[in-house]
């Protein structure tokens, strides 16, 4: 049984989740703590459940996302895996991190690299890499098929969508990734999204603003 915890991160409010099944293996998705206090929140959840952390993965890498990178790395020695056409979103934001006033970012590059088909497995669970570009260029989705949750970053929101008015972004190629593959998707496929509450597909699909592809009353 897949078991979640969300964290609630920096002054963008960004959503970090620890993954973990059955056999208490688990993942970081989109580590996104930068005050010492956001650090050892995670640091004193995992150990407080024994999770054996096995992957960093980041859905995409602008700064918000970024931030504890290093220190999941540091704790845990684990593969760091995005996307390819994520490293240089990656790679820029020691450049221009300061101007959000986080000054103790630390670099952390890819391990490898992972593309849509590809699968991250750990402990009895297995994430489908779905592509989703729009809001970044190499965004990716995990989903867990098994118990129809997909953790979809910063592409679709409740009742919202991902920005696209950041390098790389592209709103025709966003409503894309929405509608032609996290839409076909089933309707009670739970939605995990880089910030704010969870949602459903079917509840996105008709009542979405932005995207809604059908209408209910």
């Amino acid at each position: 049984m897949l078991q979640i915890k969300t964290f609630e991160f920096n002054p963008l409010a960004e959503n970090t989740y620890v993954v973990w099944d059955e056999t208490g293996d688990g993942v970081v998705i989109d580590p996104g703590c930068y005050e010492q206090s956001e650090k050892e929140a995670l640091f004193s959840f995992v150990e407080k459940e024994n999770i054996k952390i096995k992957y960093l993965l980041n859905t995409h890498c602008h700064v918000d996302h970024v931030l504890g990178n290093y220190f999941v790395k540091q704790s845990y020695h684990v593969p760091f895996l995005t996307h390819a056409k994520e490293d240089a979103v990656l790679q820029a934001v020691k450049t221009y991190a300061a101007n959000y006033g986080f000054f103790g970012y630390t670099e952390v590059l890819a391990d490898a690299f992972l593309a849509e088909g590809d699968e991250v497995k750990f402990g009895n669970t297995t994430f489908s890499i779905m592509f989703l570009p729009g809001h970044s260029p190499g965004h990716i989705g995990f989903y867990h098929a098994e118990s129809k949750q997909l953790f979809a970053g910063d592409v679709l929101f409740q009742r919202s969508i991902g920005r696209t008015d950041l390098p790389g972004g592209n709103f025709e190629t966003l409503i894309d990734s929405i509608q032609k593959k996290i839409f076909m998707l089933p309707e009670d496929v739970i939605v995990y999204p880089g910030h704010g509450e969870p949602t459903t597909v079917g509840e996105e699909k008709s009542y979405n603003p932005f995207c809604a592809l059908t209408q209910r009353a």
